[in-house]
C-alpha cells in the first residue's frame, strides 16, 4: 500500500508511476475522498469540542439553579450529528482503503521505463567453464525434458493429469528423489552458508494474509480458494512467511531478519492462454524454496543485491547457465518496486526460462500487513520495515534446465556433484 502522505505531496509522480507499470488507479479519486475524510474528522473534532464546552456550561447552569433545557436539547442535536458523521467517516475510510489497495507500488528510480519483457535489461550472465553432461562434439540431438522424463521413467505428466488435471506433474522414481534432493540442497545452502533461518509454513492462508502481500485483490483469478473455510492455497511461501509478523512491531535487533522456507505452490494461471505450457514450462502446482527478508529502509537495496547473489550461488553450484535481468516498469509486478529475474538456459527448449524473481517491495507490503519495527531502541517511534523476497529457487524450470544441461548423448542424466550426497546416485539411466 502506498503512503497516503506521498500521494498527497507527489500526485504527478504517482500518476506517472502507475502509467509506467500499465496499471490502473484513480489518484484524483483517492485525493478527493481523502479530503472528505479530513473534512469529516475536522468537523467531528470541532463538534466534540463544542459539546465539551457546552456540557461544562450546562453543569454550571444546573448548579446555579438555572434552566438548561434548551442547551441540553441543542447538545442532543450535536450528538446526533456527531454519530451521523462518525458513520460517514467509517464508510469513507473503508472506501479510501479499498482505493489504496488497488494502487500498485511505484517503481524505483533505477528501474528502466519499458513496455514489456522485450525492454528488460540484461545485467550479467554466467556460463560454467565445463558442462556436467552435454558433449558439444556429439552429433546426437538434444532431448527436451519431456522426452528425457519419459525415456528415464522419472516424470509422468499424463498420469499427473489423470489425477488432478493438466498442469499437475507427477514425479516418479529417481525423478522424485532428484526433486527432493534439490529442495534439501537449496535449503541447506541458504541456511548454512547464507544465514537464513529455516521455517516450514502452512500451505493455506487466510484472506488477510493474501491482502497483506498484495495477491488480493489484484490476483484473485489466479488463486485457488477453499470457499468453505475462506482459505487460499498459497501461490508462494512469500505469503505465509511475510505475514508471520502481520500487525506486529519488531524489536530493533530483529531487523534485518532473513528466512528461507520450502512450500508447494499453487497457481491457476488464469492469464496463461497462448503461452508455452508444455511439461514444466507452466504448471498449476510446483515446489519452491523461498527467501524472505525484513530490512531497514536505508539498507534494503543493498539487501536486494545480496539476495540475488544468494540465488546465483545455487545455480553456480549446480553448473547451470543463467542470466540476470532487471525488469522494466511494464514487466515489474503490482507490488514490487524493483525486480531482478534469474533465467536459466534450457538447451532442449533453446530458450531462457525464468527460475527466480528477486524483489524489493520497500514498505508497500509492510503497510498492507502493518509490519513495523523500532529503529532506535525500545522507546523509538515505530516505522514500517522494507520487505524483500526471492525464489531460491523454484524447482520446476530449474528441473528443466538441470535435465537438459546434464543429459549425455546416450540419453542419461548426470547428477551434479553437489546433489549426489542427497540423491545417493550419480547418474539417472
Amino acid at each position: 500500500m502506498l503512503d497516503l502522505k506521498r500521494i498527497r505531496e507527489f500526485p504527478d509522480d504517482i500518476r506517472r508511476g502507475i502509467q509506467d507499470k500499465h496499471e490502473r488507479g484513480d489518484v484524483d479519486a483517492v485525493l478527493d475522498i481523502d479530503r472528505r475524510r479530513r473534512e469529516i474528522i475536522a468537523g467531528v473534532d470541532q463538534l466534540k469540542n463544542t459539546r465539551n464546552v457546552v456540557s461544562q456550561e450546562i453543569a454550571r447552569m444546573k448548579k446555579a439553579g438555572e434552566d438548561a433545557s434548551s442547551r441540553i436539547e441543542e447538545m442532543k442535536g450535536v450528538s446526533d450529528t456527531i454519530k451521523s458523521m462518525d458513520e460517514e467517516l467509517r464508510t469513507v475510510e473503508e472506501q479510501l482503503r479499498e482505493m489504496l489497495l488497488s494502487l500498485p507500488n511505484i517503481s524505483h528510480d533505477s528501474v528502466p521505463v519499458g513496455e514489456s519483457d522485450a525492454d528488460n535489461v540484461e545485467v550479467r550472465s554466467w556460463i560454467p567453464e565445463h558442462t556436467v553432461g552435454i558433449n558439444e562434439e556429439s552429433d546426437e540431438p538434444l532431448r527436451d525434458h519431456i522426452e528425457l522424463g519419459k525415456k528415464l521413467g522419472i516424470l509422468d505428466f499424463d498420469r499427473g493429469a489423470k489425477l488432478s488435471g493438466s498442469g499437475f506433474p507427477l514425479y516418479t522414481g529417481a525423478g522424485a528423489t532428484l526433486e527432493r534432493a534439490l529442495i534439501n540442497f537449496m535449503i541447506d545452502v541458504h541456511r548454512n552458508e547464507h544465514g537464513y533461518r529455516e521455517v516450514f509454513p502452512p500451505f493455506v492462508v487466510n484472506t488477510a494474509s493474501m491482502y497483506g502481500t498484495g495477491q488480493l485483490p489484484k490476483m484473485t483469478e489466479d488463486m485457488y480458494r477453499c470457499a468453505d473455510d475462506d482459505l487460499y492455497l498459497i501461490p508462494t511461501a512469500e505469503v505465509p512467511i511475510t505475514n508471520m509478523y502481520r500487525d506486529e512491531i519488531l524489536d530493533t535487533e530483529q531487523v534485518p531478519s532473513y528466512f528461507c522456507g520450502y512450500s508447494a505452490c499453487f497457481r491457476r494461471e488464469a492469464g496463461s492462454y497462448g503461452k508455452q505450457t508444455k511439461g514444466f514450462l507452466r504448471v498449476h502446482q510446483f515446489n519452491k524454496v523461498e527467501l524472505v527478508k525484513f530490512a531497514r529502509p536505508e539498507n534494503s537495496y543493498d539487501e536486494l543485491e545480496k539476495l540475488v547473489a544468494d540465488v546465483e550461488k545455487i545455480l553456480q553450484l549446480l553448473h547451470i547457465p543463467y542470466r540476470v535481468r532487471l525488469l522494466c516498469t511494464g514487466d515489474t509486478s503490482f507490488s514490487s518496486a524493483k525486480t531482478y529475474d534469474l533465467e536459466v538456459w534450457a538447451p532442449g527448449e533453446e530458450a531462457w526460462l525464468e527460475a527466480s524473481s528477486c524483489s524489493n517491495f520497500e514498505d508497500f507490503q509492510a503497510r498492507r500487513a502493518n509490519i513495523r519495527f523500532r529503529p532506535d531502541g525500545p522507546k523509538s517511534k515505530p516505522e514500517f520495515v522494507h520487505t524483500l523476497n526471492g525464489s531460491g529457487l523454484a524447482t520446476s524450470r530449474l528441473m528443466v534446465a538441470l535435465l537438459e544441461n546434464c543429459q549425455t548423448p546416450e540419453g542419461t542424466v548426470v547428477v551434479p556433484k553437489v546433489l549426489q550426497p542427497y540423491t545417493g546416485f550419480a547418474v539417472i539411466d
